[in-house]
């Protein structure tokens, strides 16, 4: 192989940059990605599936001339649907499933020129912040070998906080682009709800919590798979409001006069970890050196209600999801092919009645439109993106004996009470590495803004990555052929 001079010090435009000027090619690229997997994933288990013959075929096949043509890739084996590729979303019950076909999404990505190149871990069905099923084994984080990376993207944030590819496939039904952002020193952006499309067989991911697009190391990569991923595809249950120019551009422009509001207090009044509690304050400070005005808020929702919504609506959705996907390998659920709180998920969503599916979407409606009314008074909401510091592996156990739905859930909620409300009401939200705590673990700071309004987030992500620099911070796992 030969090697580049610091491969993982690049950004996913910066090798694309390489390709176009013939001083790398896809395939060395590729070699070097694959080395990285080799060299990290035994301590960190965040590849689950290499997929070199598929890679080296894509490549033989011709790359498009995408924006980041030649650049590796990876995917998180839930949600998107790579032809060929495993789709076991980190459970015994589908360990045979295989995707037949691209899904939308996917064929995006292979136009933007990308190289598929290996399967990523997420926590079993994506429901817990952390990333480690019995399926897979625990994925660890590279900051803290003995911390969870966070879920259910973890698998792919860990590798790209290890330098193993700058770029990789995410998604967020209540966090999980932003949680593992947050763990591992990344940005994670998710777009607005439709933003990105999910079919073309489906197009309403956990009733429209769940949104697709990456964890990345730099804020242009982010904004240039927005770019080359957005839109509607055929079908969409809703058709929102296209950017006004390239996300790309966005970057070159001032952010403005901005009125930011701030609170360190969650919906659910949950403790919060000093450190995080620090780590926002400094943001706060730091924003005000920029020249915003920071005026501290307070979230007047009801997190009972709340949290019996998010109950159901999880719950529901799992269940039916669940019981489409054993269809789809004719196998039966069970406690012999999921763990025991997927169980007991499941088992709640059989027991949910129309009527409660109904409190639970007029719940959603009112908590809309009580933060719509919250950002009438600001233009963007600062906030930690968790509760604590990434968790020690263990500490939210999907297979623990006797914990049901609603501990379960309450126990999620406590550590990520930041993340699903802009799941709930569809708004952008992006998870900045900011911040780390005394002992070196990095601390996400959330930004989320009005619907559709993701250029306002990429203007002052840009000026914050200026401003403190965050592309030189390296895990102690880190692959540096």
């Amino acid at each position: 192989m030969a090697v580049l001079s610091g491969y993982s010090q690049y950004d996913g435009l910066g090798l694309a940059k390489l390709v176009r000027q013939n001083e790398v090619t896809p395939s060395e690229l590729l070699e070097h990605a694959l080395a990285g997997i080799d060299a990290v994933n035994p301590q960190l288990n965040g590849v689950v599936a290499r997929l070199a013959d598929l890679a080296e075929a894509e490549i033989a096949a011709g790359l498009p001339d995408g924006p980041f043509k030649g650049v590796p890739f990876l995917v998180k084996e839930l949600g998107v649907q790579a032809k060929g590729a495993p789709s076991r979303c980190g459970s015994k019950l589908t360990e045979d499933l295989v995707a037949v076909a691209d899904s939308e999404l996917m064929k995006r990505f292979r136009a933007a020129g990308l190289v598929t190149t290996a399967m990523t871990a997420s926590p079993e069905f994506g429901f817990n912040p952390t990333c480690e099923s019995v399926f897979y084994g625990p994925t660890h984080n590279p900051w803290d070998l003995g911390r969870s990376p966070g879920g259910s993207s973890g698998g792919s944030a860990a590798m790209v906080a290890a330098g193993v590819v700058p770029v990789a496939h995410a998604n967020d039904g209540g966090g999980s682009i932003r949680i593992p952002a947050s763990c591992c020193g990344l940005v994670g952006l998710k777009p607005t709800r439709n933003r990105v499309p999910t079919g073309p067989s489906f197009g309403d991911w956990l009733n429209g919590l769940a949104i697709e697009l990456i964890v990345s190391r730099s804020v242009r990569d982010t904004a240039a798979m927005l770019d080359a991923v957005q839109g509607p595809d055929t079908g969409p249950p809703d058709i929102i409001t296209p950017p006004e120019r390239p996300y790309l551009d966005e970057m070159e422009t001032p952010p403005g006069n901005l009125r930011i509001g701030w609170t360190a207090t969650p919906i659910s009044g949950v403790d919060v970890h000093p450190d995080v509690v620090d780590g926002l304050h400094n943001t706060v400070k730091l924003m005000e050196s920029l020249g915003y005005e920071l005026v501290e808020e307070k979230f007047d929702i009801d997190w009972n209600h709340f949290f019996e919504a998010l109950l159901t609506i999880w719950t529901a959705y799992l269940t039916w999801a669940i019981d489409a996907l054993a269809n789809a390998v004719k196998s039966t659920p069970s406690l012999e092919n999921m763990e025991r709180v997927t169980w007991e998920l499941y088992h709640h969503g059989k027991s949910l009645s129309a009527m409660d599916m109904h409190n639970a979407l007029a719940n959603f409606n009112t908590v809309n439109r009580q933060t719509g009314a919250m950002f009438e008074r600001f233009d963007l909401l600062l906030t930690p993106t968790i509760a604590q510091p990434p968790l020690p592996l263990g500490t939210l156990d999907q297979n623990a004996v006797g914990v049901d739905a609603r501990e379960w859930t309450r126990q999620v909620f406590d550590w990520v009470p930041f993340t699903p409300l802009f799941n709930t009401t569809g708004q952008p939200a992006i998870s900045l590495p900011l911040h780390w705590s005394p002992d070196g673990l990095p601390i996400g700071m959330q930004f989320a803004a009005k619907l559709n309004d993701e250029a306002t987030l990429i203007r002052l992500a840009a000026q914050l990555e200026e401003a403190k620099p965050w592309i030189e911070q390296k895990p102690p796992v880190y692959f540096a052929p």
